[in-house]
């Protein structure tokens, strides 16, 4: 097959990869798509990494696999089906691996490997191939400049090799954003030191390189060719002789410059002999080099027998192990071999694991995209891993355990033998999320077999429906698919993967929730094995995470953020919960910063957003509420605080700000211009002018606060008429007119407006301080008066407005527009670098970096803890939790933190321990059981927000409470019924021990039904 080699020139399609490009960049995809990819073998790891590469959106991806597919072949195959045995597996799989992306063709290279044909790829992944055949082809790549990758997985083994050629070009190599910073000082010496504003700690590393802008003073340095730096402290940082520059006078911003980097690969051929290790796992440090030797010993099997080792076969390991041995004879350097884990080798090695497959298969792809596009650093050059500890205790020992039974999941079966696959296949579990993780966490359930059995099911719940930017990494989802529901669309693909999977799977569209708990009941969670989450919020974490714990149900939690993912196993009565921990809190933008004094282009896109609420939906609900809810205006009042700015807005949109016509909107959004780039400017300028000093001397407008500039408006000006254009269609939207985007015409409109000249007043008060509040004195009769302004509802029945509620991700609508027009004016006033629509859209609209590739790995790696909770492993020491970072490459696993432990009297407790309790007992039943059974004398008791008892509780309504069953004692507090499905309470208290202290004690499960 002849491939096209000269670059393709399409635009990127945004809509489709939008969170991707917020983790490649435009430059690294404009690379990919330049490059031809060849993929050799297409058996699961070949057809997983496809997958990646035809998602992420390279020029063109060729498959070769001539060979026909076996039913074993559907283990982890998951484009394969019963009907295609026989079949060549490049034949079958290419037209169902093209409909994943239209950009990406993919075809199927004809007749043998030869160098000839492959001379024209950028990049080739080697799957399924002799070692002789990966070395012949690994000379030719190496010798002209073709990127290659061999890569194999054998059971819970996983191996790659990256040979990248010399000199290979890295131009990013962690993916990071530049650091920024604001300067306070920079010394004049032989070795000058840069000194940041003490608020904000620099984060640089010795030996950066920074340049600087906006630098009063020491001009010099303005632009300059990259410094390297010596760190002093976490605020100062040394930048070399600055002893022939100007004096610093103020200002300025430093940016760190990244450094690319050069290196340099072996050829398989000499890495064989002297290989480099990327370490997958330090609590392994000793496997790379003995799974290097175990690995060729397979080789070398394969090529004498014509097979892998047959499972668990004893004498095949043995061969096996005196092979590696005979190995570890030849090297220079010998390898410590362990003889158990060369056999475990051997025992697995004709197993295929979809987990496996998923780890090594989004590890390889993003391989690839490096080698495209020379974005983040690549492996060098050998990379092993292993999952042993998958392996259940009682692993039986008989070979036959293992035997392929002519059955789709003997891959399966030759790793964990027949009556595993049974407690896989009578397995129930509940995916709480249908995104990117739940996809790929389906697919790999669906080629286990999970849930497939009589006693078997698999729940799914997403609430949301499938857009187009979900396509480049919701690999289940099809064009076609845009509109329906997550839940049910990813239900019916696995059907389709894995016909078993038929009448196992329920869905549904419910958020995971208090509201929801009549559907996800008692029942619901008592049938559950496991849950699995896939969702990208935290409070729905955390509310899981508290169910998990009340029903005792192990918790599989994994999240991803561009090329970082994490995994966390939580289960009873051994880890502590998802709760037990929590990152630290976001950092604000302080309201003051936003209002008057932004530095950072973060600022004035956050101000930009709020405008963008405060214009276009907060006024118009407010109106719908005052039109349909008679108590509206008395409720406001009674609110204070901004009851005027309430009232002002509601006056302004049915009166002096409504349009007739698109014509007033344009008018409408013109006004709007100037209050908010000239005559809010021109009024801070008032109190404070540039030469205005502080109570200390120091100038005002100094350290972070940057004096702003009013803008005169110009109406041939593309940024001034971008505003007038999204903020008048936007209004116009709000009042059901029809919009318009011609600029000739709005240009004629907006040149025939008059805009009356501002005057700055005195006395207005403008926050300087955080911690500062500016009063509105408004008394009642000036409220009162704006009220009788109002129309009253009944003379405009039924008139309603169209809030607008902010959609990031449709492009027409004008929403990222007005804001990118916004906060770009805002940057022009104060003098800050602007950002294109791209840049706005990712910080607007608060999206997370997403890309297949560290999705796949991820869901591979929480499927091996699977394997662990479904063989009930009981040690701590057996799980694993995970972070990665693909960019880097790093991998780092440890131990789950153990569960907190808590003790009273001789009692000692986790947060898995509670106090269960059969029977609604009244209150001083209740007291009774504690004091008898457990000594404990309880002082407070409460059940969600209802204090239900408290030893402060007045004489007559505390004994007429304890005669109550507690069932109606709730009721009766709460002021509501308990719903039918809540079978039990749980009830929080507090009790003094046997000696009279206070000690802290589990809760109370009380069934009532």
């Amino acid at each position: 097959m002849e491939i096209e080699t000269t670059t393709d020139h399409h635009e990127i399609d945004e809509g489709l990869y939008s969170r991707q490009l917020y983790v490649l960049g435009h430059e690294a995809m404009r690379k990919m798509g330049s490059s031809n990819i060849l993929i050799v073998g297409l058996k699961g790891l070949g057809v997983e990494i496809a997958k990646n590469i035809v998602l992420a959106g390279v020029k063109s991806v060729t498959l070769f696999d001539p060979e026909t597919v076996k039913i074993a072949d559907l283990a982890t195959q998951f484009f394969l089906c019963e009907e295609d045995i026989g079949k060549s597996r490049d034949s079958v799989t290419a037209p169902r691996l093209a409909e994943l992306n239209q950009y990406v063709p993919v075809s199927i290279l004809k007749g043998e490997l030869t160098n000839d044909k492959i001379r024209n790829y950028q990049v080739i992944v080697l799957t399924e191939t002799p070692l002789t055949k990966q070395l012949e082809i690994n000379d030719f790549t190496h010798a002209n400049g073709i990127h290659f990758i061999s890569t194999d997985v054998r059971g819970l083994f996983g191996t790659v090799f990256n040979d990248f050629g010399e000199n290979f070009f890295v131009s990013d190599v962690t993916g990071e954003n530049s650091l920024t910073g604001m300067i306070a000082a920079i010394s004049k010496e032989e070795d000058g030191i840069v000194t940041c504003l003490d608020d904000t700690r620099h984060g640089l590393e010795d030996g950066e390189y920074v340049t600087f802008t906006e630098i009063k003073g020491m001009e010099e340095l303005n632009d300059c060719e990259p410094r390297k730096i010596k760190i002093i402290g976490p605020y100062s940082y040394s930048i070399g002789d600055t002893s022939n520059f100007g004096n610093y006078t103020s200002g300025g911003i430093f940016t760190q410059v990244k450094q690319p980097k050069s290196l340099n690969f072996k050829s398989l051929r000499e890495s064989l002999k002297k290989p480099e290790f990327l370490i997958s796992d330090y609590g392994k440090f000793d496997r790379p080099g003995q799974l290097h030797l175990g690995f060729q010993a397979l080789h070398t099997f394969v090529e004498k027998h014509g097979s892998l080792p047959h499972p668990h076969n004893e004498g095949d390991a043995e061969e096996i192990l005196q092979l590696t041995k005979d190995f570890n004879e030849q090297c220079e350097e010998k390898t410590e071999i362990n003889d158990k884990l060369i056999k475990q080798l051997a025992y697995g090695a004709a197993g295929d694991l979809s987990p496996i497959v998923a780890v090594i298969g989004g590890l390889v792809a993003q391989e690839v995209l490096k080698a495209c596009s020379g974005k983040f650093h690549p492996i060098h050059q050998f990379f092993y891993f292993d999952s042993l500890e998958s392996l259940p205790n009682d692993l039986p020992q008989d070979p036959e355990e293992f035997a392929p039974c002519n059955s789709r999941y003997d891959g399966q079966i030759a790793v964990f033998g027949k009556q595993f696959q049974d407690k896989i296949a009578n397995f129930s579990q509940f995916l709480v999320g249908a995104g990117a993780i739940g996809c790929e966490m389906l697919k790999n359930w669906a080629m286990m077999g999970l849930g497939t059995g009589p006693r078997g099911t698999i729940h799914i719940t997403d609430m949301d429906t499938i857009e187009k930017s979900n396509l480049n990494r919701q690999f289940l989802f099809r064009p076609l698919d845009v509109g329906k529901l997550k839940s049910e669309c990813a239900a019916s693909a696995i059907s389709k993967m894995n016909p078993q999977t038929v009448s196992k799977i329920n869905a549904y569209q419910d958020r995971v929730g208090p509201e929801t708990e009549n559907v996800f009941n008692d029942d619901f969670f008592e049938s559950l094995d496991c849950v699995t989450n896939a969702l990208d919020n935290v409070d729905a974490r955390k509310y899981m995470d508290r169910r998990c714990v009340y029903f005792r149900r192990p918790l599989l939690e994994s999240g991803t953020l561009g090329t970082k993912g994490n995994t966390q196993v939580v289960i009873p009565y051994l880890t502590e919960s998802y709760s037990s921990s929590q990152d630290p809190p976001e950092r604000s933008i302080p309201i003051c910063t936003l209002k008057n004094f932004p530095n950072a282009i973060e600022h004035t896109i956050q101000w930009a957003r709020d405008l963008f609420e405060g214009l276009f939906k907060i006024p118009a609900e407010n109106v719908n509420l005052y039109l349909s809810q008679p108590s509206f205006v008395e409720s406001t009042i009674k609110q204070g605080g901004n009851a005027k700015e309430v009232l002002d807005n509601i006056l302004n949109s049915l009166v002096a700000d409504k349009p007739y016509s698109f014509d007033h909107c344009v008018r409408w959004a013109r006004h709007k211009f100037e209050e908010h780039y000239n005559n809010n400017i021109q009024q801070l300028l008032f109190n404070f002018p540039k030469d205005s000093v502080t109570s200390s001397g120091t100038p005002f407008w100094s350290g972070p606060k940057r004096a702003p500039d009013p803008i005169v408006f110009d109406p041939e000006n593309e940024s001034h008429l971008e505003f007038i254009i999204t903020a008048a269609n936007l209004h116009a939207f709000n009042y059901g007119l029809k919009g318009e985007s011609n600029v000739d015409y709005l240009k004629k409109i907006v040149k025939e407006i008059s805009v009356p000249k501002f005057t700055p007043k005195s006395g207005v008060k403008i926050q300087v301080q955080e911690n500062e509040t500016i009063q509105q004195n408004t008394d009642e009769s000036e409220l009162r008066d704006i009220v009788r302004s109002l129309p009253e509802p009944s003379s405009i029945p039924g008139y309603r407005l169209n809030p607008v509620v902010f959609e990031k991700d449709d492009d027409t609508n004008y929403h990222i527009d007005f804001i990118t027009a916004a906060s770009n004016l805002r940057a022009m006033n104060y003098g800050i670098q602007s950002a294109d629509r791209h840049k706005t859209k990712f910080i607007a609209g608060k999206i997370i970096p997403a890309i297949a590739t560290t999705t796949a790995l991820v869901t591979g790696l929480v499927c091996l803890e699977l394997y662990k909770t479904i063989g009930n492993k009981k040690e701590l020491e057996d799980y694993r939790n995970g972070f990665v970072n693909l960019a880097l490459p790093f991998f780092g696993f440890s131990e789950p933190v153990a569960m907190p432990k808590a003790k009273y009297h001789e009692a000692e407790w986790s947060l898995w321990d509670r106090f269960d309790i059969e029977g609604d007992l009244t209150l001083q039943e209740f007291l009774n059981y504690f004091a008898n059974n457990h000594e404990l004398e309880v002082t407070m008791l409460s059940c969600g927000v209802s204090m239900l008892y408290s030893f402060f509780l007045q004489g007559k309504r505390r004994e007429e409470r304890k005669n109550m069953k507690l069932s109606q004692l709730v009721e009766t507090v709460s002021k509501k019924p308990i719903p039918p499905h809540v079978k039990a309470l749980t009830l929080e208290m507090c009790v003094n021990d046997r000696n009279g202290e206070d000690v802290e004690v589990p809760y109370v499960r009380l069934v009532i039904r």
